[in-house]
């Protein structure tokens, strides 16, 4: 029972000094992955991705395929520069910007730690314009700034609590593992399954790095409104809203959150 208690109590530190901060919110996340090692692994599968011949990448003379990239570089600078400007440039500092527009139905979008991002160009009816798909890549981006990936991971090997959660949180094969089955390499399309908490977070923060980027922030609230359209009526929601907040709630939430991002807008 003393041995029993002694680990529980081992662990409890470990969670208690393993944390950090979210930019932007100020909420402290848990961190027991190394998010450089992630970010490494990432990089891997998201090659790993764009080269198998099931995955249709659309070419960069493409018109939908150049307004991913325009809009992925200006959300990645205004970013990086609030990164730089607020104590946090050590946490991007090897984030290696990649956008790529992928040829798929699939109403769905991501970024990956490390800023590899993909866009599918079932999710482009509904964007409709450059403003809608600013909203998703900015929403995207912000799960990769807060470390979402990281957390989850974190979240999965805290409730490994014992002897064995430091060897877990140090095995590269759990990140490659972990990346792996997150974001469907090998041919499968899908997407990181996040938390309700961790998509709101992510609607707060990707409204602000959308308005650093130059694009207004209220367009945000017709985007969620077609995208709730898209999705009504049907037995499976599309892949980007898996386990995501309820549509009324979400648009809510993002109507009181805009007079914050609107600080950040600039015409």
């Amino acid at each position: 029972m003393k041995k029993l208690f002694l680990s529980a109590s081992v662990a409890g530190i470990l969670l208690f000094n393993s944390c950090s901060t979210v930019p932007l919110t100020g909420r402290s996340r848990l961190s027991l992955v190394d998010e450089s090692s992630l970010q490494q692994q990432a990089a891997i599968g998201y090659q790993q991705l764009l080269s198998d011949p099931q995955t249709k990448v659309i070419s960069a003379g493409n018109s939908n395929a150049a307004m991913v990239k325009r809009v992925g570089q200006k959300i990645a600078a205004a970013v990086t520069q609030y990164m730089n400007q607020n104590g946090y440039g050590e946490q991007i500092k090897n984030y290696k910007w990649e956008y790529n527009l992928i040829d798929s139905k699939e109403i769905n979008a991501w970024c990956m730690p490390g800023g590899k991002i993909a866009v599918y160009t079932g999710i482009l009816p509904v964007t409709k314009d450059e403003a809608g798909l600013a909203t998703v890549m900015g929403h995207e981006v912000a799960h990769a700034i807060a470390q979402h990936s990281a957390e989850r991971a974190s979240q999965m090997q805290a409730a490994q609590v014992g002897g064995a959660l430091v060897g877990a949180a140090s095995s590269n094969s759990k990140y490659a593992d972990y990346i792996n089955q997150a974001y469907g390499i090998g041919g499968q399309l899908t997407i990181l399954k996040y938390g309700r908490n961790q998509e709101l977070e992510a609607d707060k923060m990707g409204l602000s790095f959308m308005a650093m980027a130059g694009y207004n922030p209220s367009n945000a609230v017709a985007f969620w409104q077609r995208m709730a359209q898209a999705s009504a009526g049907s037995q499976k929601p599309p892949a980007f809203l898996s386990t995501h907040p309820t549509d009324q709630s979400r648009i809510a939430q993002i109507q009181r959150d805009l007079p914050e991002a609107m600080k950040y807008y600039k015409k």
